[in-house]
């Protein structure tokens, strides 16, 4: 069976989205294309069971095995050498997709500490949304005695839309909650 928000999309958003914008062909309506979840991992350099536990929580997580970033330059301020491993990433699509989403905003981003809301504004002029997580223990699969050190992730949502306000739209119907606009003062 499809994932409840996928199901969402495709009975509710998407022809809210064609009345709204006036979309005449349905292919042009935005619609989700990926999630990609990636965590670097500072520490990783000094002992590589970090990078290991990063990367079994991660997959915890996504529901799938992440990938091992590798550094791709030298830099002496930071004693980091080119081929060494310094994170992990785990593109999602399909049902992890809409699955992962469903869980970040039921479940994870009200479990966030003094949450008021996500930036309205962290859209990269294309339609795609970006935004991180200060702590993987809002994460409910994770078990935080096995999981003790604190280590953050960034998540970056991308879609088919062509700009920003009709991608902040879409994710407005998914549930995603944004903080409310600021007021302007004159």
């Amino acid at each position: 069976m499809a994932p409840r928000l996928q199901i969402h999309y495709q009975e509710t958003i998407r022809p809210a989205l064609e009345k709204e914008f006036g979309f005449t062909n349905v292919f042009s309506i935005p619609k989700l294309e990926k999630i990609s979840i990636n965590m670097g991992v500072g520490e990783a350099m000094q002992d590589k069971k970090y990078l290991e536990l990063a990367a079994e929580a991660m997959g915890d997580i996504a529901g799938q095995r992440p990938v091992l970033t590798i550094a791709r330059n030298s830099i002496a301020g930071f004693k980091l050498r080119e081929g060494v491993p310094i994170g992990c990433k785990v593109t999602l699509r399909r049902d992890k997709m809409y699955e992962f989403l469903d869980r970040l905003i039921s479940i994870v981003l009200p479990r966030v500490r003094d949450f008021r809301g996500i930036s309205r504004t962290a859209f990269d002029g294309k339609g795609n949304y970006s935004m991180g997580l200060a702590e993987w223990l809002v994460f409910p699969e994770l078990n935080p005695d096995k999981f003790a050190r604190p280590q953050g992730m960034n998540i970056a949502i991308v879609t088919t839309a062509g700009d920003n306000d009709v991608a902040r739209r879409l994710l407005e119907m998914f549930g995603m909650p944004f903080r409310a606009p600021k007021k302007k003062t004159a």
